[in-house]
């Protein structure tokens, strides 16, 4: 990370800033979704709280490791910076839809989706300017939790199609057939 900072510390900290706010809203998006899918009467949101608490604790790993990482560059961790705001107020809509009462797993999982796509490319971009920087040690922390966040986007890009063609096409075996005509 040392070698990605000589660029511009003052820059890098404000990304990983960015990165560290978006991970505690992360934290805070996957403990309101496994709430709610756990008093959920159907068994295939329930079958998913295992994968839900995976992810959560990953998004929480992501956020210790930032904090520790901005420390480390002689950062506050805890600091509003430019882009801390600026994502603090994008995200604020995915979080009036998770975390303000709605009780519909198409909704939060919609909502999640979108937090995974922002997410996805926050990680990407770190990825890119440490391999620009040719910062070996940042570039595999980076690619790890990416690879990570891969993961998140593709249960929950999954789980959104499955709910919208179940909801478009009528039950699950129906919406298999229409997605996979013989």
């Amino acid at each position: 990370m040392q070698k990605l900072a000589q660029m511009n510390k003052d820059k890098a900290i404000d990304l990983l800033n960015e990165r560290l706010t978006f991970e505690r809203a992360g934290v805070k998006l996957y403990d309101a979704v496994v709430e709610k899918i756990g008093r959920s009467v159907d068994p295939g949101m329930l079958n998913l709280l295992g994968q839900l608490r995976e992810h959560r604790d990953q998004e929480k790993e992501h956020e210790e490791w930032l904090e520790a990482q901005i420390r480390a560059l002689g950062g506050d961790a805890h600091a509003e910076t430019e882009m801390s705001r600026l994502i603090a107020v994008e995200s604020q809509g995915i979080e009036q839809v998770v975390l303000d009462g709605d009780q519909n797993p198409g909704h939060l999982f919609h909502a999640l989706l979108h937090a995974e796509l922002v997410d996805n490319a926050g990680w990407q971009l770190l990825l890119e300017l440490a391999d620009e920087a040719d910062d070996g040690e940042a570039r595999e922390a980076f690619r790890r939790r990416l690879h990570e966040e891969e993961d998140h986007l593709s249960l929950t890009r999954e789980v959104v199609e499955r709910l919208t063609r179940k909801e478009l096409l009528g039950s699950p075996d129906e919406a298999i057939a229409a997605a996979n005509p013989t």
